[in-house]
């Protein structure tokens, strides 16, 4: 294909691409929408729409309707947009920094590391608070990212995708070892352990939602601006040097925009599996392998999956709830084992 003919490509696959991320906010709209009328109360669409912008006349007319959309749901659908997107853009890094297409939020030891300091906080210092223990969950994920990272820079050559993966999954055995060994030492810390490590948006604080913001903005900030360093990346590291790329500020960024969104999401809301692991490779189905597209579809449509999780979560066994990391791993299994059968996603 001659230069003047890709040019001409290149022009008309971004409007497209545009479409595409259009359409997935449109998508992410609706099913915020559904997600404050459905539940074990169904609430009419026009009485959502009251509650959220005339709250005054729908706490007059409704009450209750007011307390179900801003004391429950609404909390819940924010949570949900914000922990989906920090797991897809986290998933999608990792895929990108590790070119490996199974890698998920587990493989850089995030989740093992804040699993074990949330562990270590209520066993050991008695803090059962979620805003209490999410400060551990963010400094234990940070410690998991910084020890995979060092550990897979050991020996000759330097750090390799292959050294990061095989020092991910160690380090994730030997922190699940070490918790389960405490959690079965401490029933308080047993009880707080099996519901957090189910993934639950129950119960979803605004408080601790507002402490959180800050840094899921700048993960997803560091994630997004990304995108041009990981395509260099992908096209091996001999090459990204030659192109002017630093590989090592390259890993830094990446590195600490995972820890900032899976940590915060992790503590959030557990570690919800699946999500970081799917969703990228939808949106590369639809995008291409160009992060600079990949990264913005993904933060999109991994808020869609897990709303959708929660959303069948709550009404297929009404009046009780499936938390939305078990509907999740029913969701993203068969359809991943789908994804895997059709697509060559060995390639990245």
């Amino acid at each position: 294909m001659s230069a003047p003919a890709a040019q001409t490509t290149a022009v008309r696959a971004i409007p497209a691409r545009v479409v595409l991320l259009i359409t997935a906010a449109a998508l992410l709209v609706v099913l915020c929408v559904v997600s404050l009328a459905a539940g074990s109360k169904a609430i009419p669409l026009d009485e959502v729409w009251r509650a959220v912008f005339d709250r005054t006349a729908a706490q007059v007319a409704n009450p209750q309707v007011d307390a179900i959309v801003w004391g429950v749901r609404l909390p819940r659908t924010v949570c949900a947009v914000l922990v989906g997107l920090a797991l897809g853009l986290a998933g999608a890094l990792m895929q990108g920094l590790t070119r490996n297409p199974l890698a998920d939020p587990g493989l850089l030891g995030v989740s093992a590391g804040a699993s074990f300091a949330i562990v270590v906080a209520v066993a050991g210092l008695g803090v059962t608070a979620a805003s209490g223990y999410v400060w551990f969950a963010l400094a234990g994920a940070l410690a998991g990212a910084v020890a995979v990272q060092v550990l897979g820079s050991l020996g000759q050559g330097g750090a390799t995708p292959v050294k990061i993966a095989l020092a991910g999954i160690a380090l994730t055995f030997l922190l699940g070892s070490c918790t389960s060994a405490i959690v079965l030492r401490h029933p308080e810390a047993l009880n707080r352990f099996r519901f957090w490590s189910a993934g639950s948006l129950t119960g979803a604080d605004p408080a601790l939602l507002w402490r959180m913001a800050p840094f899921l903005v700048v993960g997803a900030a560091l994630a997004l601006m990304a995108g041009p360093a990981l395509n260099s990346l992908a096209l091996g590291e001999d090459t990204a040097i030659a192109l002017g790329r630093r590989i090592g500020l390259i890993r830094l960024q990446a590195v600490l925009a995972i820890t900032l969104l899976a940590g915060t999401a992790v503590a959030i809301a557990g570690p919800i599996v699946f999500i970081g692991l799917v969703v990228p490779h939808v949106a590369r189905l639809i995008t291409g392998p160009d992060h600079r597209w990949l990264l913005p579809a993904t933060a999109l449509l991994a808020p869609c999956l897990l709303l959708v999780a929660d959303i069948l979560g709550r009404v297929v066994t009404r009046p009780e709830e499936v938390q939305a990391g078990i509907v999740v791993a029913f969701l993203g299994g068969p359809f991943f084992i789908a994804l895997v059968r059709r697509s060559r996603t060995v390639e990245l």
